[in-house]
């Protein structure tokens, strides 16, 4: 199943808008975590579109060796 945007801008858009929702007193670091965090995301997004996540039942068994 891909995940896809319902409604379809550019990026330079959707980046618009992202700050246009932030407080008036957003610093400009805030602006690039936001940014990287949207970044992240889509990356993540189109790894799972391309198959290439981890099944939930095998996360948790990682999970478990890990905490042993």
């Amino acid at each position: 199943m891909k995940i896809e945007k319902v409604i379809k801008m550019s990026a330079k858009e959707e980046i618009i808008e992202m700050i246009k929702n932030l407080p008036e007193n957003v610093t400009t670091d805030n602006i690039m975590e936001k940014l990287y965090e949207r970044i992240k995301i889509e990356s993540a997004i189109q790894q799972l579109d391309e198959g290439k996540g981890i099944d939930h039942e095998e996360v948790k068994e990682k999970f478990k060796k890990w905490l042993g």
